[in-house]
């Protein structure tokens, strides 16, 4: 019987070993900048086309359509969030690439915030947001200036 219970325990732990996936192929730095770069030229044409002109309708006191088209980017930035935290980091950047990611996030929510400003009528309060958002994006641009990215690079300013 102790025989029969040690080969039983045995098979028992052998099925784990086998169920346990082996770990997936090690991602590099460059095939990280290569699965992410098409997602944020995806974010970044569309912010083009969404925010254009919104200075100007700021400027013109079009608060409400400036508002509209800041809740457009804030949408279009979180769905590129959501695909780009889906993208495998390499090990030695997951720390950085994931306060990249949070930045990323934080940046939504800031183009959130200054459309809710915009659309409540409080330009200057809005103007605030704005330079917070300059501001987070510089922080997290900063988190990979060595991946060297063309489009997942944050600029704000550009735009508003």
């Amino acid at each position: 019987m102790p025989g029969k219970k040690l080969i039983v325990s045995f098979a028992a732990f052998a099925m784990l070993l086998t169920a346990v996936p082996a770990p997936a192929a090690e991602v590099t730095p460059e095939e990280y900048k290569e699965q992410v770069e098409p997602i944020c030229k995806t974010d970044t044409e569309a912010n083009e086309k969404i925010l254009k002109g919104v200075r100007a309708n700021v400027k013109a006191g079009k608060l409400k359509k400036a508002s509209r088209q800041l809740e457009g980017a804030a949408k279009a930035l979180k769905q590129a969030y959501g695909q780009l935290s889906k993208v495998p980091k390499p090990s030695e950047d997951a720390a950085r690439l994931t306060k990249w990611l949070k930045g990323v996030k934080t940046e939504a929510e800031l183009f959130e915030a200054t459309a809710r400003k915009l659309a409540k009528g409080e330009k200057n309060a809005a103007q605030k947001m704005i330079v917070r958002l300059q501001s987070n994006a510089t922080k997290t641009n900063n988190q990979v200036l060595d991946y060297q990215f063309r489009y997942c690079k944050f600029q704000p300013a550009k735009f508003i």
